[in-house]
């Protein structure tokens, strides 16, 4: 799992690629914000299949695996559950070093609880 923190006006689909980087995976899950030829070009030379719907403006809208997509609300899941961690949500670290450690670490307990039972 990795991740890149950018200034809040960024729009997320500008560090896809970045992201993406040498990375391996049979199938890449992505909103319609992901949608640009670019990205999907990169999504191809990983070999991987792009799980992405077509933006509503394009003139040929491209298929994708509907069942596979529907998967995609495990990382809006897990979103939601980072925006229970304050500083998080409200990013009180104006360092950028601090907020990746914050995230980190927020990455990490959430990890934690998948294999620690605690009350």
């Amino acid at each position: 799992m990795d991740f890149l923190i950018t200034g809040g006006e960024r729009n997320d689909c500008t560090q896809a690629i970045a992201l993406l980087g040498e990375h391996q995976a049979d199938w890449v899950l992505a909103d319609k914000g992901y949608d640009s030829k670019a990205i999907l070009a990169h999504i191809q030379t990983m070999g991987a299949a792009a799980v992405v719907p077509s933006l509503s403006s394009r003139a040929l809208q491209r298929t994708y695996d509907k069942e596979l997509y529907r998967k995609r609300n495990r990382i809006e899941r897990c979103f939601a559950k980072l925006k229970h961690f304050r500083r998080f949500a409200t990013r009180y670290e104006k360092l950028k070093k601090n907020f990746q450690a914050l995230v980190a670490l927020a990455c990490s307990c959430l990890h934690l609880k998948l294999y620690v039972d605690t009350p």
